[in-house]
């Protein structure tokens, strides 16, 4: 149940802001951001160890970024599956993803991110889908752009947690003047009244509504949210903050990958 917030503000010192959260299971082998690609040095993100790309990769020279989150739909062919995590480093490479063939991959939402805006390119395992994000507020799920993709065969439990954690952060987003977050203050002076609500907003792990979260749904294993990503984008502007999850609420522990 990852999740990714934009916010778009034409005009604004720092026009587009991404909260990127990482939920996948804990057992699971990662690295944090760096640059880990031998073959396209330039990019940051972090490493998945067991497939080898990412869930978020930054092009600071470009002033783009890409998110990854998993969607709902029929699996690719088993025989011709190709990892979804080479995505984010396609799209902040190319531009996007629009010229792939995208039958080999099970589906997927990709937010990329640029200076001026966000769009988000969506795959059901059927038929592709791009959508341009208003400006304001924006909310991504694991069911699509505002929990509005078709075709959602997600669980009504799983549909209902991810509703409760939208409808949750963004009233309590909307509550907290919006960020500049220019130079390289530290991230608690950076995000201000945002990083104690990305940072889970008090919520327990286990509540409904929670962005930061651990569950174990029966399997043995326990899933949950493994780093925080906190980006800024501008004209002359590229900051990625980073965390792994959960962070701390003051601050401390988060990390500066980038500050251009």
């Amino acid at each position: 149940m990852c999740t990714a917030f934009v916010s778009i503000e034409p005009g604004a010192a720092v026009p587009v802001l991404l909260l990127s959260v990482r939920d996948e299971y804990l057992g699971r082998a990662w690295l944090p951001p760096d640059h880990h690609w031998p073959d396209r040095p330039e990019l940051l993100g972090g490493l998945d160890l067991a497939a080898g790309g990412t869930w978020l990769a930054v092009d600071p020279g470009r002033r783009t970024a890409a998110c990854l989150l998993n969607g709902f739909g029929p699996l690719a062919p088993a025989d011709a599956r190709l990892t979804r995590g080479r995505l984010p480093l396609t799209a902040v490479r190319e531009g996007g993803i629009g010229h792939l063939d995208l039958g080999p991959y099970d589906p997927f939402h990709l937010v990329l991110v640029r200076a001026d805006g966000a769009r988000v390119s969506s795959w059901d395992g059927g038929r592709p889908e791009e959508r341009e994000l208003p400006a304001g507020l924006s909310v991504v799920l694991n069911d699509g752009l505002e929990g509005l993709a078709a075709g959602r065969t997600a669980s009504e439990r799983i549909r209902a947690l991810m509703a409760a954690r939208a409808a949750r952060f963004r009233a309590r987003f909307a509550t907290e003047p919006r960020p500049e977050p220019t130079g390289a203050a530290p991230a608690a002076a950076a995000w201000g009244g945002w990083l104690p609500i990305v940072t889970g907003d008090g919520l327990a792990l286990d509540a409904d509504a929670a962005l930061v979260q651990r569950r174990d749904f029966g399997d043995g294993r326990i899933w949950g949210s493994s780093s925080i990503s906190l980006l800024a984008f501008g004209p002359d502007l590229v900051r990625y903050d980073f965390s792994p999850a959960p962070a701390a609420a003051d601050g401390t522990g988060w990390r500066r990958i980038a500050v251009d």
